[in-house]
């Protein structure tokens, strides 16, 4: 088992909804369902920050069950479902909704509300309404707020709410007619380029915000080395900000772009071979908290046109721990915490998702065979969408089994409904 507190050899018990011993030579209750872990890592489940489930309003690309399926499969028992939906998340009713939907999920399914009305960045959100309903999470994700002094007072009202804001840095400005990283790739392709200082700017803005509030702000999927190195120096002054890392910010670089394939069209978009380095050691020191899919699920429509008319974003819930095992030079302990007790905490569930495997505690629970080796296949993937990156990859460590509120909603890799 591995969790925040170590490492050690144990079986769990589980009954009901809680686990209700961890050791060795266990009394199983006659008629125990057994869940073969030999081999195998026992965790706290997965938690996702950063999930699009595209409902309500684009239902074609994703549902709220079909994702929560393809978390399950990914080992998540919980994903924070982001407010870019159609309408939008930003009021109370629509924070109800989504969270009826979650009801018969797989996977505990938690909701960001929009920092301003209609993600339209010109006047707040009713925030105090969606923090009376769970909200932890405010973001205009897809946008980033423009407005420095209308950010001044979410983070104002946030501090008082005692919630979080989650920024998408980009300056529209700086960004406008962008469709991948601006760079030699981008002069080679002929294709409108951002620069990285278009997501640099608004990081530097809200850590400075932050200061002057004493608000607290996490910055979702950070792509660029000076990006974290602020952070990086936001942390060191004491500051309270947290931020997160997507798989394809560690493992693609805007070289993919080459073959003008929209399936690595993505928002902000992928940097260069530096920016991978940058953001691969900001995770393995800690600058970077999570990691976080953006799970971004797109219809064959929208991606099946030219680079430029393209939507941006990705396939992420059932690669990601995967992706972060292979590809990251860090202990399996480092990967856990940041794809589970990390993002858990800044999400505000912690006391039902990545705490320790301890008696007591919620029975939300994965298995992972760090062994097992597969390829992606887009078609066998539980999305609505195909569009992963990472079609015919060769993948090491898989998830064996998915345990949410004491229930085996993935066995022996297969989702149980």
């Amino acid at each position: 088992m591995v969790d925040a507190t170590g490492e050690r050899m144990a079986d769990v018990l589980v009954q009901g909804v809680l686990v209700t011993a961890v050791g060795s030579d266990l009394d199983m209750p006659f008629g125990a369902t057994v869940l073969d872990a030999e081999g195998c890592i026992v965790s706290p489940g997965l938690v996702d920050l950063h999930t699009h489930l595209r409902q309500p309003g684009r239902e074609e690309a994703e549902t709220v069950q079909t994702g929560a399926r393809a978390a399950a499969l990914g080992g998540y028992t919980a994903v924070v479902a982001m407010p870019n939906t159609e309408p939008p998340i930003d009021c109370a009713a629509a924070v109800r909704e989504v969270l009826e939907l979650g009801l018969s999920a797989v996977c505990d399914v938690r909701v960001a509300g929009a920092i301003t009305s209609g993600r339209r960045g010109r006047e707040l959100a009713p925030m105090g309404e969606m923090a009376d309903l769970g909200v932890r999470l405010f973001t205009d994700d897809g946008d980033g707020v423009q407005d420095a002094r209308l950010m001044r007072r979410a983070f104002e009202y946030a501090s008082a709410l005692g919630v979080t804001l989650a920024q998408h840095c980009e300056d529209k400005v700086m960004a406008a007619g962008g469709h991948m990283h601006e760079g030699e790739w981008s002069s080679r392709l002929g294709l409108p380029g951002q620069p990285a200082e278009a997501e640099e700017l608004m990081v530097g803005r809200d850590i400075a915000l932050a200061r002057l509030t004493g608000g607290r702000v996490h910055f979702l999927h950070l792509s660029t080395a000076g990006s974290v190195e602020a952070v990086r120096a936001a942390k060191a002054e004491g500051l309270a900000v947290t931020a997160e890392a997507t798989p394809h910010h560690f493992t693609l670089t805007d070289a993919a772009v080459a073959g003008y394939d929209t399936v690595f069209k993505v928002n902000p978009p992928l940097r260069t071979a530096a920016d991978v380095v940058a953001v691969k050691a900001g995770l393995a020191d800690g600058t970077i908290d999570a990691i976080a899919t953006d799970h971004a699920p797109h219809a064959a429509e929208d991606k099946e046109v030219p680079f430029d008319q393209a939507r941006p974003g990705m396939l992420g819930l059932e690669t990601a721990l995967a992706l972060a095992l292979t590809e990251l030079e860090v202990p399996i302990a480092t990967v856990l915490a940041l794809l589970s007790w990390n993002p858990a905490r800044i999400a505000g569930l912690e006391s039902t998702h990545g705490g320790p495997v301890a008696e007591g505690r919620p029975a939300n629970l994965c298995v992972i065979d760090p062994a097992a080796a597969w390829v992606v296949d887009p078609a066998a993937l539980a999305s609505r969408s195909r569009n992963t990156p990472y079609a015919g990859r060769k993948l090491t460590g898989r998830v064996r089994h998915t345990v949410l509120r004491g229930e085996p909603v993935v066995v022996d890799g297969r989702a149980t409904r």
